[in-house]
């Protein structure tokens, strides 16, 4: 059973946990998760273990089914919750409670309807010299085809230019890492893929390290270096497929669709029950390194 449980994934181009998160020489994670796991006051388990390094510039998507803990574990990451067990570090640094290195976009863009789209782009830059300041938020608003609407209220926007906004917000105090809490899923296919676009364009000038959650399989193979896919009850790490694909990526390339049926296989494989799947061997014990 072990061993086709290890050719199962041989053949689909799943990685191995040990593998899927070693580090390449002389090269330290930006990103450490260590053995984290979230137990509620009702006694209820939302994570276990969960143990995950991701690399300077490295984009990784979580996917998984309901109950499995995505959100749960970004607000851990984000220090806006805390975990019952295990430690998140930023380079080295230990996170409790929010941190200005680490960026957050949830699914609703979160504008404060007081402000304009330039101050709400800027508003966490106000340690900054006003020029600075201004310098940055045109760059980032130029970056999301917002350029013309710094004047303009929120209200006045639509959904998809009001997360165009909430990106470039993250960006503009370049962090160190950003979190992605489904930001793309209340948007049009068309809307999210110019977003899509857009997001890698601003990725690119800084390489901010990311960790975007998500239920698209084709968004996370658009996005992500590796997709790492997880289990639900309790939510936990099942398998990571990595992608290895150049960009920009083309949705009728066959490569790409091919990286798509991987995810699919990975995915389907975690929503089994655990009596049909393959008994974990000591690699798949093993921590995500």
């Amino acid at each position: 059973m072990a061993g086709s449980g290890l050719k199962w994934r041989a053949e689909r181009g799943i990685v191995r946990r040990r593998d899927a998160h070693a580090m390449p020489a002389r090269e330290t994670p930006v990103l450490t998760v260590d053995d984290l796991s979230k137990i509620y006051a009702d006694g209820t388990q939302a994570l276990s273990g969960i143990t995950l390094a991701v690399r300077q510039g490295e984009i990784v998507a979580l996917i998984g089914g309901s109950g499995c803990g995505k959100t749960t574990l970004l607000r851990l990451i984000a220090g806006l919750d805390q975990a019952t067990r295990g430690a998140v570090q930023v380079d080295g640094e230990t996170i409790r409670a929010p941190h200005p290195s680490i960026g957050v976009v949830f699914q609703e863009p979160r504008l404060l309807p007081w402000l304009d789209v330039a101050g709400n782009v800027g508003f966490g830059l106000a340690d900054l010299p006003r020029s600075e300041r201004r310098t940055r938020v045109s760059r980032a608003l130029e970056r999301v085809g917002l350029a013309e609407h710094g004047g303009r209220w929120p209200r006045e926007l639509s959904g998809g230019q009001q997360q165009r906004v909430a990106i470039a917000r993250a960006f503009v105090a370049q962090p160190r890492v950003l979190l992605l809490d489904e930001p793309f899923s209340a948007l049009d296919a068309f809307t999210r893929k110019g977003l899509h676009d857009q997001l890698l364009d601003l990725w690119a000038e800084s390489k901010p390290t990311i960790l975007i959650v998500t239920h698209d399989v084709g968004e996370a193979v658009t996005l992500a270096d590796r997709v790492v896919v997880m289990r639900p009850r309790p939510g936990r790490l099942d398998e990571t497929v990595a992608i290895g694909l150049a960009r920009p990526r083309e949705p009728v390339a066959a490569t790409y669709e091919e990286a798509v049926r991987r995810v699919l296989a990975a995915l389907d494989h975690s929503l089994r029950p655990a009596a049909t799947k393959p008994p974990p061997t000591p690699e798949t014990r093993a921590s995500w390194w």
